[in-house]
């Protein structure tokens, strides 16, 4: 049996046997990355016996296993200084492949993912921050991804194109499609450390991209704060013990408003409910609340008429709610999400309680679930599938891109990925039954089909389900709650947009006085956003909200990501890039994610740009259609963001070197020489920065000699690296 040497000094204490029993618990574990895992210990003897001598650990490692080449030696000898409790590290011989370094233990422990068996590295980017730990992260993309549409939009797409057959279509999707793209934005902006800008020096002519995608990010940001602040409005409303559209006897009600509680209601109306339902649409208290009050709505989109003050007001609020969690960048917003990305689901698992508990709530499920498989070989629900997917996950938008930039270089964003992306299609599945249920009653009740009562969008969420709300005892409670958690959903979301728009100003800029006034750049695209967002409280508001909403994040989203591609597999390389990935997570990304990367992925955005053309619509709202000059300032809304690509590319093959248009064209397809890593200590192989002679000749690894362990201890002394820790000049490159 192996044993330890001799304790420092012929003494055996406290020290010598925790020494012992680290080595033996790292037995048959690569040095490097299984001491991190008792570094603790490492520090408590370190402390207790800095400075009494060299510590070896000679045999306890010698025999990891049959057939397997011995594991590295460590020894560890103070430095001169013992009041400085800091280990030198020295050389650790391996006869197998690897030959490598021992770091000191307050660097040795491999921080967010390090990769197995590499050196420990300060893996902190303390010029940009990073999230406080990977539950911010993971929380953030959640609330970024799960948004108002997973309510409002997804179960009425699935009971529309075959209740359960729909989510073979989905699920399809999710796989070849949503989780790919979603690892590409993820892995593409953790490499680089930057925002929708910066990582475009991987091939400078497709810079366009990114400023396509914060054109996006702005439109979307301007109405979708609106959206926010009308929940906002109802949320403070339903403070009261009626709700105000449970009855039709208020001033901005009219003769044909039919209240399935109203006091009025004599018994041949409620008798004749049914008639009315099934031979014209039912107009609604809250229909009529909707309309007529909160939005006083004009008949034209041209016809501004005067700003709706409380929508003014709720809107200002949404904006400084807003701006106030992201005062601090990630390190505010990365704490504020353990409750606005959680919360939700606490609301939902309440509200789909109660609502399963009542009369008629199966009905609505069984709608909502029931298969129709003859639906599932029609091209649109597969259309349909694709494009929920892909605007579902927030894929080129650039909020993915710009959240993965503040993790640790060697975060396991694959496992990210798939975790983040199953859990926003299980809340739209999840939030399917909390909507159906409720419908469900509300049919029972009237005695009309689901389909009578089922919408989507906004006349979902402030039509639809507030009327059903009225239906429940202590409603105002329940429409509490289901506006809060439309607020919760929509400042998720919010949070990740306006941080897309001021991290890549910040890093485009990029000097250090813009870098200490980031609050202030918040700060004043918080503004700006408020002031853009006041036409859409006016009387015309929801036609132009509606407007931006089809047009302005469309099908130029779907223009981007195919392009984004394209660029990152066939312009830079799927070789290059796929060797990236590995020098971050230690791993190529998976054989599917290559082939699904290279050939499925661009097939499916390139399928759900021609099905977006052929199943193209001018959009109404109701019964309002919109004229042919609105409908051209929608598509130029969706052009400027793609328009972005070839002006820059044009702009920088002018810019570009060399003597022909071709050499101009390859070099600036070329990635630049500051692409990679943002941390110097990361950037290893082709992107190790050039050392002179003289540096070279200190990088040269030694063989390790026992006999000289003491006197090469003392000989070798530490040097300051780029991000301040300490390590030897015998480190490898």
């Amino acid at each position: 049996m192996s044993r330890l040497a001799p304790a420092p000094h012929g003494t055996p204490g406290l020290g010598w046997c925790c020494c012992r029993w680290l080595a033996e618990r790292t037995q048959g574990y690569q040095w490097g990355w299984a001491a991190s895992r008792h570094c603790r210990v490492a520090r408590a003897v370190q402390r207790c016996w800095g400075g009494l001598g060299i510590w070896t650990f000679p045999s306890a490692l010698d025999h990891p296993g049959p057939g397997s080449a011995p594991l590295p030696v460590p020894i560890l000898a103070p430095t001169a200084d013992a009041a400085t409790t800091q280990v030198v590290p020295l050389l650790c011989q391996d006869r197998g492949k690897h030959s490598s370094l021992v770091d000191t233990p307050h660097n040795i422990s491999p921080q967010n993912g390090a990769v197995p068996g590499e050196r420990g590295k300060q893996d902190k980017s303390v010029k940009r921050g990073n999230w406080g730990n990977q539950i911010e992260f993971v929380l953030t993309s959640v609330g970024y991804a799960v948004g108002l549409g997973n309510v409002w939009r997804f179960p009425y797409l699935c009971y529309r194109n075959g209740g359960g057959a729909f989510m073979f279509p989905y699920f399809i999707m999710l796989v070849f499609c949503g989780i790919p793209l979603f690892f590409m934005e993820l892995s593409f902006g953790q490499f680089a450390s930057q925002g929708c800008l910066g990582v475009w020096r991987v091939s400078p002519m497709f810079k366009g991209v990114g400023y396509g995608m914060m054109v996006v990010s702005t439109y979307i940001g301007i109405y979708y704060n609106v959206v926010i602040c009308i929940a906002f409005y109802y949320f403070f409303v339903s403070m009261t013990r009626v709700l105000p559209w449970t009855y039709c006897s208020n001033a901005w009600n009219t003769p044909d408003c039919t209240g399935v509680l109203d006091r009025n209601l004599s018994s041949r109306a409620a008798l004749n409910l049914t008639l009315l339902n099934d031979t014209q649409k039912r107009t609604s208290p809250s229909e009529e609340y909707w309309r007529r009050y909160v939005l006083d709505l004009s008949d034209d989109i041209g016809n501004l008429g005067e700003v709706r003050l409380p929508l003014l007001g709720c809107l200002g609020v949404s904006w400084v709610v807003v701006f106030l969690c992201l005062i601090k960048g990630v390190k505010s917003s990365g704490k504020v999400v353990y409750f606005t990305a959680t919360f939700p689901y606490v609301v939902l698992t309440i509200l789909f309680v109660r609502g399963i508990t009542l009369e008629g709530a199966l009905t609505g499920i069984m709608y909502y679930l029931t298969p129709q498989w003859d639906k599932i070989l029609d091209a649109k629900v597969w259309g349909d599938a694709a494009s929920q997917i892909f605007y579902s996950l927030g894929c080129a938008w650039g909020g993915l891109i710009t959240m993965a930039s503040y993790n640790k270089f060697h975060n396991n964003c694959y496992r990210d990925s798939i975790i983040i992306s199953i859990t926003n299609c299980a809340t739209s599945v999840y939030a399917g039954f909390v909507i159906f249920s409720i419908l469900g009653f509300m049919a029972n009740h009237l005695g009309v089909d689901v389909s009578n009562v089922a919408d989507h969008g906004p006349g979902l969420a402030f039509v639809a389900y507030p009327e059903a709300l009225t239906l429940l005892p202590i409603s105002p409670l329940w429409s509490i709650l289901f506006f809060f958690m439309l607020i919760l959903l929509g400042l998720g979301t919010q949070f990740c947009l306006l941080e897309t728009l001021v991290t890549a100003i910040v890093d485009e800029v990029g000097n250090e006085w813009i870098i200490r006034k980031k609050t202030f750049v918040t700060l004043g695209v918080a503004v700006a956003g408020f002031l853009l967002g006041v036409p859409l409280t006016t009387q015309a508001g929801i036609y132009w909200l509606l407007l931006m909403d089809n047009y302005a994040a469309s099908f130029s989203l779907v223009v981007i990501s195919c392009i984004m591609c394209v660029a990152i597999m066939y312009v830079y390389g799927h070789r290059n890039y796929f060797k990236d990935i590995e020098m971050m997570l230690g791993f190529p990304p998976p054989l599917f994610f290559q082939i699904c990367w290279r050939f499925i992925s661009p097939a499916i955005i390139f399928f759900i740009l021609v099905f977006t053309v052929i199943q193209y619509q001018p959009i109404s709202y109701n019964d309002y259609i919109y004229p042919t000059w609105a409908i051209s300032i929608g598509f130029l809304m969706a052009l400027s963001s793609v328009i972005c690509i070839p002006i820059y590319a044009i702009y920088k093959v002018c810019r570009s070197e060399g003597d022909t248009l071709l050499e101009r064209f390859k070099n600036a397809t070329k990635a630049s020489k500051d692409w990679g890593p943002a941390l110097a200590e990361h950037r290893s192989g082709r992107y190790a920065p050039a050392f002179s002679p003289s540096t070279e000749s200190h990088l040269e690894v030694q063989p390790l000699q026992p006999e000289k362990g003491r006197s090469e201890a003392a000989a070798a002394s530490p040097m300051q690296g780029s991000n301040g820790s300490a390590h030897s000049q015998d480190s490898r490159l």
